[in-house]
Parts: structure tokens; C-alpha cells; sequence
């Protein structure tokens, strides 16, 4: 089991042409459909308002086959809501309307769970985000920790703030996922490798930093890898970050590296397998992007795309 924890919101999507469209979505939600459309026993700790909105999410989730956590906080506010316009480049632009309240009860999220995948705006926006904090604290001892940053300045408010939460995040995971995008924010006019390899040093055993249609690096302690980003028609990138992320656990996972018992192994992962897992995951990635909205791919949609990969 994976569990998955972070906002899930409606994302109204508005494309070159003025057409608004309500897709599922939210970072770590996406991460949790990802994952179990990819064969990944999933389970996702969020908030969500009895609304129109929410049993759209709902049904989302259920119909991929993510299961909600008990501990999951009803919104009295109404269902999250995400502002996005596409462009003509496909590029996804932001604007977000959403609560992040505290969790009453967290005891008993994740145990059992091979890893616990956390990012976004629920690890930054208060109350619920020490909440979370808290609990991938609590429970780095037993479980693999996942981690993306996946920053949306608009609502994070303050940098330098964000920054030390960020960090704070980073020396409590395993897995750290992060854009270009969102360390050129984070630490502007520094080049990516050196803040990867800072971030080893604070605790983290992997870093990964997408580079868009520059593909993606990672680092370990063995070393650095880098590979290409696998050629697609993008229709948008609403989702690709997330899908990449679920990619990466997948690849993870089926050599046996989501294992806090295995945790030295992943640390001294060999740069030809990661490499292999870097590739499965850009390949995640890319059909999204030929996609409208956040739609990953099932195991079996990436078979047929690519004949290497068994469904």
C-alpha cells in the first residue's frame, strides 16, 4: 500500500479558446489516481466538501481505484477549487481557492504502508500543513517517505518561509521530486545539481528534478544520472509533474526500493538502474501530456504505447 496525503480540488480548466472545463484534480490527489491506474494498492488522506464538486472527486477517485482514508477531513467550506488556463503552448497557468484545515485524528494513516507520498500546498498552508509535517516525521522510521515540493507561489506566501518548510520536509524524505520550475523559485539564479546534492546532505537518499523537454536528473550518493524526455504531440502539462512523480514510486516499487527496511539499497542505487527508472517514469509523463487534464495512464495504456512494458 501507498498512501498518498494532500489536497484533492476541482480544476476548472480553460483552454486557448475561452472553454472551461471541471476536471479531478490537486497534486497529491493526482498522485494517488497515477499510482493506482498503475496497479499501485493506493489509499489518499484529503478533504473534501459535500457538494457538487466533491462527489465529482469522489467518483474519480473511486473509478480509478484509490481508496479514501477514514481520517480524511469533510471541507465545510465546499470543495477546493483550481483556476486553470492553458495556452497556446500548452503551458498550465494557476490560480487556486482552497482551505487546508487541521487533522483531528492522524494515528493511524499510513501504518502498515510501504510509503507515504506528501507535496504541494498541504505541506505549506496552515493549520492542516504541521499536521503533516508531524506525521512524515512520525512515521520516516518505518515507511518511505516521498516528497514534491510542486510549489504554487500565488498561495504559499512568503519565500523564504516556504523555503525552511520545504527544507524541513526535505530532511524527513527519502524520495524528493522536484521541477526546475519550482527551484527557480525556491532558490533563485542556483544552478539545480548543487541544491540536489545540498539536499542529499539534509537527508533525502534521492532527488529527481524534472527539466521539462530537458528530461530529467537525478543523484544519490553513487552519483548523478540524466535522461532525455520522451518525445510527445503536448496537448497540455496539467498533470505531468504528478504523473512523473506516481511513474517514479511505480518504477520504485517493482525493484522492490519502497522498503524502509531496504532503505541503504536505495541509497546506493547503481546509475543503470536508475536510469531505467527515471526512463518508466518520463514515460508516464509523456502520454499525459497528450492528454487533456490530468488523465494518467493505466499499466495496460502503457503497454500498448510501448511493447518493453508488461501490463
Amino acid at each position: 500500500m501507498i498512501t498518498v496525503v494532500g489536497e484533492c480540488l476541482v480544476d476548472l480548466i480553460e483552454d486557448p479558446s475561452g472553454e472551461v472545463i471541471a476536471h479531478p484534480g490537486g497534486s497529491p490527489a493526482n498522485v494517488a489516481v497515477a499510482l493506482a491506474r498503475l496497479g499501485q494498492p493506493t489509499t489518499l488522506l484529503t478533504q473534501l466538501g459535500d457538494d457538487a464538486h466533491g462527489r465529482l472527486l469522489c467518483a474519480h477517485l473511486a473509478g480509478s481505484g484509490v481508496r479514501l482514508d477514514a481520517a480524511s477531513v469533510p471541507d465545510l467550506a465546499g470543495t477546493s477549487v483550481a483556476r486553470t488556463r492553458v495556452g497556446a503552448d500548452g503551458q498550465a497557468r494557476y490560480d487556486f481557492s482552497i482551505v487546508w484545515r487541521s487533522f483531528p485524528e492522524l494515528s493511524a494513516v499510513g501504518l502498515g504502508s510501504r510509503c507515504l507520498h506528501t507535496g504541494s500546498l498541504a505541506t505549506v498552508l496552515g493549520p492542516g500543513a504541521d499536521d503533516v509535517l508531524a506525521l512524515v516525521r512520525d512515521r520516516r522510521a518505518t515507511t518511505i517517505i516521498s516528497y514534491d515540493p510542486n510549489c504554487r507561489p500565488s498561495l504559499m506566501g512568503d519565500r523564504t518561509t516556504v523555503r525552511q518548510r520545504v527544507e524541513e520536509l526535505v530532511a524527513a524524505s527519502d524520495v524528493v521530486k522536484v521541477s526546475l520550475e519550482d527551484l527557480a523559485w525556491l532558490h533563485p539564479g542556483r544552478e539545480h545539481g548543487q541544491v540536489g546534492r545540498e539536499w542529499l546532505d539534509r537527508g533525502a537518499t534521492l532527488v529527481v528534478v524534472t527539466r521539462g523537454d530537458g528530461g530529467a536528473w537525478a543523484v544519490t550518493r553513487r552519483g548523478a544520472v540524466q535522461v532525455d524526455a520522451r518525445p510527445v504531440q503536448v496537448v497540455d502539462t496539467v498533470g505531468a509533474g504528478d504523473a512523473f512523480t506516481a511513474g517514479l514510486l511505480a518504477a520504485l516499487d517493482q525493484r522492490d526500493l519502497l522498503d524502509a527496511a531496504r532503505r541503504a539499497v536505495l541509497r546506493d542505487v547503481g546509475p543503470d538502474t536508475l536510469a531505467a527508472v527515471l526512463g518508466e517514469a518520463a514515460h508516464v509523463a509523456a502520454v499525459t501530456c497528450g492528454r487533456r487534464g490530468a488523465d494518467p495512464p493505466t499499466r495496460a495504456e502503457l503497454a500498448a504505447d510501448h511493447p518493453a512494458v508488461t501490463a
